[in-house]
């Protein structure tokens, strides 16, 4: 059953730094398995690659065909039908709308030394981007991660995708094509992490690499990390709802099984300040299980990490959404915004009754690609700034540097660095005294 929790009752701090503290994600210690695999991949190339498809995947595959060609695209995305191209074309325009809006402007000017100070940003050359496989994967997921990348700028994204049993979603191709991914290799896992980090002799080294997976393709990413940058490590997704007893309670109730019916490790959290409403929406939680097709996934989800949170008053919110920093939030409340402005951890946060979570799941425009785990404490979710770098601009005139020049000397020689000292009073010894 879900935890319940009640702020008006006697131990509730301690109930909830309990649950603040359950580990969702699996105990299997995987790390030694992928540095083995990692290893590998770095050492032998494409012969680990082929290795681990057929031992993984089930599926042969050999040099020249590890790549999707053009045309097995083409024939994938005209085998979907018209209304889901549609919508993915809908979902790519709206996503690439919103980031576009991101674009940072570069800043230059002068101070009033003299000295030229700014910065510039320029896009990562090479991404590589991992996509879950099989027939359940996700299209949306590849807008989500491709679209930032190709706004921002990256001239190489390189999609891997797993195919066990030589299965793939057509739907997923399509999206590819739809988001301008420049190559795609049927590869998955660790291997195809390591592969991106590494390079082999058919695939070439990326950058940084993006994109969900399961806990050994998170192992793999922390391991590589550093040699190529990545976006995050994700855990298993979260929502929190906070909802009064004007919302729909069979609304509410979809709302949080749409979130577990992702993973058994999924967390969805209800926050109300009307018992009877929750009991309601518990009451609609297990009539939506009796039909939905993830309907076992959905409820282990809901019966072991499951939540409804009690308290008295919706004003008490806020300081606990903070320490929970939800992966989504749902402001389910006809005026949500005397809450927003106290809140300073989410994800991704959904305004009023008629934005539930699925929104931006697919159409909505911002990323879905979001911190979990309770990482929105200290980060955002996937954007084009993930996908560009700030280089510093500084220049200086013989004034300018007289006139900043002695105190970097001081601070320098105060540091023990004597040829940090050395280079500039060089400069200030032979600098022109001509007022320049």
């Amino acid at each position: 059953m879900p935890a319940r929790l009640d702020s008006r009752k006697p131990g509730f701090e301690e109930d909830f730094v309990r649950f603040l503290n359950v580990k969702r994600e699996m105990d299997d210690d995987v790390e030694r398995t992928v540095a083995d695999i990692v290893k590998h991949v770095r050492e032998a190339g494409d012969a680990a690659l082929l290795h681990y498809t057929r031992t993984f995947d089930r599926f042969e595959v050999t040099t020249q065909t590890l790549a999707i060609t053009p045309g097995e695209i083409a024939r994938a995305s005209a085998s979907c039908p018209a209304d889901q191209i549609a919508a993915l074309e809908h979902a790519a325009k709206r996503i690439r709308d919103f980031h576009e809006r991101q674009i940072p402007a570069p800043l230059d000017y002068t101070d009033a030394f003299g000295h030229r100070l700014g910065y510039r940003w320029r896009p990562v050359s090479a991404v590589g981007m991992y996509v879950p496989g099989g027939t359940a994967s996700y299209p949306s997921s590849v807008l989500m991660n491709a679209l930032p990348a190709k706004v921002a700028g990256v001239a190489r994204l390189v999609m891997v995708v797993p195919t066990p049993n030589g299965e793939i979603n057509p739907l997923v191709l399509a999206a590819a094509a739809i988001a301008g991914v420049d190559e795609i290799y049927r590869i998955g896992g660790a291997q195809a992490v390591a592969a991106l980090a590494f390079g082999t002799k058919t695939i070439r080294p990326v950058d940084k690499i993006v994109g969900p997976g399961n806990a050994y393709v998170a192992a793999a990413k922390r391991q590589v990390f550093g040699t190529v940058g990545i976006d995050m490590v994700a855990g298993p997704s979260e929502v929190l709802v906070v909802a009064d007893a004007k919302c729909d309670p069979a609304w509410i109730a979809a709302d949080l099984l749409a979130q577990a019916e992702h993973d058994v490790n999924a967390q969805s959290i209800l926050i109300s300040d009307d018992a009877e409403f929750t009991a309601l929406v518990e009451r609609a939680i297990a009539i939506h299980l009796q039909t939905l097709p993830r309907a076992d996934i959905a409820r282990q989800s809901w019966a072991d990490f499951g939540a409804i949170i009690h308290v008295a008053a919706l004003d008490e919110t806020p300081a606990l959404i903070d320490r929970i920093a939800p992966e989504h939030l749902e402001l389910a409340l006809d005026d949500p915004e005397p809450l927003l402005a106290r809140i300073n951890n989410a994800g991704a946060i959904f305004l009023g009754r008629y934005a539930p979570e699925a929104l931006g799941d697919y159409i909505a425009g911002p990323d879905h690609v979001l911190p979990t785990s309770r990482s929105a404490r200290y980060s955002s979710g996937l954007g084009v700034f993930d996908f560009l770098k700030r280089s510093s601009i500084i220049g200086a005139s013989p004034a300018a540097l007289r006139a900043t020049g002695p105190d970097a000397v001081i601070l320098a020689r105060a540091e023990g660095l004597d040829a940090h000292a050395l280079s500039i009073s060089l400069r200030l010894d032979g600098s022109a005294d001509d007022g320049s």
